[in-house]
């Protein structure tokens, strides 16, 4: 994983054109991205067209922090010239008139689009399994999931096969896959980046943020993505700018480790890493205390009956009639909306759209819904409340690493409280990143959680900064094999 203040070196020295750059990462798909799947499109003529653009603005003194960086994109975000299908065969081949706005700044910024990326149908998943055309494999071990429903990103990056990456995060959709790919990954505050572009999964929750080898890239990132979006009414007017992450602000600083993530339920490799991460804040000047968030235990259930009921209603304009899949001669106008849905959609999706709409039921609404929101009020007084008490929180991103392909649960239930780390954050609107900080037995990675206060992302980056200076990294063989191209 070759880092972006790096390649911005060799850019502005000359050393390495921009044209250079892209050919080069290009190669790499090419040699390698048949054994990670992590591409669904590589725009090969668009990224050199981008990438001679970038050169005239290097060759101008004009760069940016993304001047000519390879990047690529979840292929939930809309693209002009590039399909975007978030993986499902309800969306196959549908190319957008426009660009989301967070791929517009990008663009705007100088980087160079690559492709787009696999990810769960509809970002439903943990695992980017539930994609309709391929399944992506994690770096580090070809026979393990890269997690989900940012695989795809994050996969991408561990294996070097772009710079940074975008990914869209509603219950830890950036966080979970950026842990099990030894990748850094953050979740901005929700409103500090637009939606705009961005295919809704839960509009409540759903917010895009970036995958990349350091805090720092992500920092970078997010300083060019972030802002105020006249098309989205819930993006705020802050901005957020990457010099304002220092690890030197650690110094001095309160992090509270979360006693309910930290219980039986997660693996004891992971939780001794976590507990390695919190002693090496001590030896950098923060205090750490024990933090209680009693709430966070229900927080699973209430989060998969909040986003579901979103997801049953965001995702009832995919009826074959606008755009999207149409079943072959249909009997009559409902037949054909009904098997649309019916074999356009995956197993997952299909289980989410029902369990929404349950909960939206007349008779229902009141008992589940209703319910559920009212107690993500209490998780996110809690919170307040804890940061009352600290400056950030620390815990693990997920119970477990990256588990084989053969050992997915079969219980959804099981499935879904492999969450139980990151859809709280979510809940609350909360910035949350995730850093490597250690391996298990078999060499796979794991991930630190810091959660701060509300549009204190500046904060959690420069923590995971802080700490990423001193964890040494280990490379999954396949971004060695890149490097070598």
């Amino acid at each position: 994983m070759e880092g972006i203040s790096a390649v911005r070196k060799k850019l502005d020295s000359g050393s390495l054109s921009a044209v250079e750059l892209a050919r080069s990462y290009l190669d790499k798909i090419s040699a390698l991205d048949g054994d990670i799947n992590a591409y669904t499109f590589v725009d090969c003529d668009g990224a050199i067209e981008a990438a001679r653009r970038a050169q005239k603005t290097i060759d101008a003194g004009k760069s940016g922090p993304l001047t000519g960086i390879p990047v690529a994109l979840k292929d939930n975000l809309c693209t002009v010239g590039m399909p975007t299908t978030c993986s499902s065969k309800m969306l196959e081949g549908y190319i957008p008139p426009y660009d989301a706005t967070v791929v517009k700044r990008l663009k705007d910024g100088g980087a160079v689009v690559l492709g787009k990326l696999n990810m769960d149908e509809f970002a439903m998943g943990a695992s980017t399994m539930t994609s309709y055309f391929k399944r992506t494999k994690n770096p580090y071990d070809l026979n393990r999931v890269p997690g989900g429903s940012s695989g795809g990103s994050a996969a991408a990056v561990a294996a070097g096969l772009c710079v940074a990456a975008l990914g869209s995060d509603t219950g830890g959709s950036i966080r979970q896959p950026a842990s099990f790919c030894g990748v850094t990954g953050h979740r901005p505050t929700y409103g500090l980046v637009p939606r705009y572009g961005c295919v809704a999964f839960a509009s409540s929750l759903d917010q895009v943020g970036p995958l990349a080898a350091s805090a720092k890239d992500c920092a970078a990132v997010l300083g060019v993505i972030s802002g105020k979006d006249e098309y989205d009414q819930t993006s705020s007017e802050r901005v957020f700018f990457s010099s304002d992450v220092s690890a030197e602000k650690i110094k001095g600083k309160r992090l509270g480790v979360i006693k309910e993530l930290m219980g039986a339920e997660v693996n004891r490799e992971v939780a001794s890493a976590v507990r390695a991460a919190a002693d090496c804040y001590r030896t950098l000047g923060a205090d750490i205390i024990e933090v209680s968030l009693p709430m966070l235990t229900h927080a699973v259930p209430i989060y998969y009956l909040i986003s579901s009921a979103e997801a049953a209603s965001n995702l009832a304009k995919f009826d074959g009639v606008r755009y999207g899949y149409r079943p072959d001669k249909p009997s009559d106008f409902y037949d054909m909306i009904s098997k649309s849905r019916a074999e356009a959609f995956g197993w997952e999706v299909k289980r989410r759209i029902m369990l929404g709409s349950y909960a939206l039921c007349s008779g229902y609404y009141d008992d589940y819904y209703k319910r559920a929101v009212t107690l993500c009020g209490i998780i996110k007084k809690q919170y307040a409340e804890a940061f009352g008490l600290c400056d950030a929180l620390l815990s693990p991103v997920a119970p477990t690493t990256a588990y084989p392909f053969d050992k997915i649960p079969d219980d959804p239930a099981q499935m879904y409280l492999a969450d139980i780390c990151t859809v709280s954050a979510a809940l609350a609107g909360l910035p949350s990143a995730s850093t490597p900080c250690g391996y298990d037995a078999d060499g796979m990675p794991i991930g630190l959680m810091i959660t701060g206060k509300r549009f204190d992302d500046a904060f959690v980056l420069s923590a995971a900064d802080a700490y990423e200076r001193q964890f040494k990294p280990k490379k999954p063989p396949l971004s060695g094999a890149a490097e070598g191209l």
